[in-house]
């Protein structure tokens, strides 16, 4: 578990994980070496990681969907072929209606339906339940609401995109280690990088390994919905513990992802999601093991 001051730089990081030391050490009441000091510490640890965040628009990855597998005997085979998709950025074992559950990230329909092939072709596998997520109203690790339906990704050229590859491996990389591996000068880089962040092309933040901050419950929630659904889907991102709300068809009408520090407060989180008005039916799973969860993708420069 973090200290009280350990836990409100985190906090500060996940806002922005580029904030500098000198106004870190103003925030927290402490000097800059001492700031300096406890990100280092943080980072050495582990129990923190400071990476770019691409949304999956800029990325190229135009679908997503969540897939429920049903399993005969043991899950941790399935769950591991899963993972070892790169198409997947969420693979969980879970106690619920189904035994493992994947996100599935792709750029179009047709690599979509390679993924579900790959997947029931899987020793084990029994069958598939699909939710298409239509919009991802809040991703995970993302600052604020998803970008309205319709607004078009920012234009990237080459160079932005190496960028943003670097950013995605280390969020805090110095501006001129940053410049010498693209080949701009240290202002033109800058330059690049804050307007990347700007235009919403990345967002720098801290991951947290969820025993540090004294998570130790996980769980999903897919529901059905009468009436508008983006209405329940933006109630949804309010509620404490929520972390992933998307919107979609098939399955469910929305799905939803909780974290709490114990079950008891997990319950809690989960029924006030199952309260929020227009919501008809629900289905719970618990993560029993995450297995994969990565948010990096592939950014090659064209």
């Amino acid at each position: 578990m973090l200290d009280t001051t350990d836990a409100a730089l985190v906090q500060e990081l996940q806002r922005d994980g580029r904030v500098g030391y000198q106004r870190l050490a103003q925030l927290l009441g402490i000097s800059r070496e001492a700031a300096r000091a406890r990100v280092q510490r943080l980072l050495q640890r582990g129990a923190v990681r400071i990476v770019g965040i691409v949304p999956p628009a800029v990325a190229g990855i135009e679908v997503v969907a969540h897939v429920s597998l049903d399993v005969a005997g043991a899950v941790g085979a399935v769950a591991e072929a899963a993972a070892a998709r790169a198409a997947s950025s969420f693979v969980s074992c879970t106690a619920g209606g189904q035994a493992v559950i994947a996100e599935v990230r792709v750029p179009d329909g047709a690599a979509l339906e390679e993924e579900f092939a790959a997947l029931r072709a899987t020793a084990g596998v029994r069958g598939l339940e699909v939710f298409r997520c239509t919009e991802l109203v809040r991703d995970a690790y993302s600052p604020a609401l998803a970008p309205s339906r319709g607004s078009a990704p920012p234009v990237l050229d080459q160079v932005d995109r190496r960028l943003l590859g670097l950013l995605q491996l280390d969020g805090r990389a110095s501006f001129a280690a940053l410049a010498e591996r693209i080949g701009l000068s240290q202002p033109a880089t800058r330059a690049r990088v804050l307007r990347l962040l700007e235009e919403g092309a990345v967002h720098v933040t801290g991951l947290v390994e969820s025993h540090a901050l004294g998570v130790r419950e996980a769980a999903g929630v897919g529901l059905g919905v009468a009436g508008e659904v983006r209405a329940v889907a933006e109630a949804a991102t309010r509620l404490p513990g929520v972390n992933y709300v998307a919107t979609g068809y098939g399955r469910f009408d929305v799905v939803c992802g909780l974290d709490a520090p114990d079950r008891s407060a997990l319950l809690t989180g989960l029924e006030a999601v199952r309260a929020l008005p227009g919501v008809t039916r629900s289905e719970t799973w618990v993560h029993l093991q995450i297995v994969k969860e990565s948010y990096t993708y592939d950014l090659p420069v064209r």
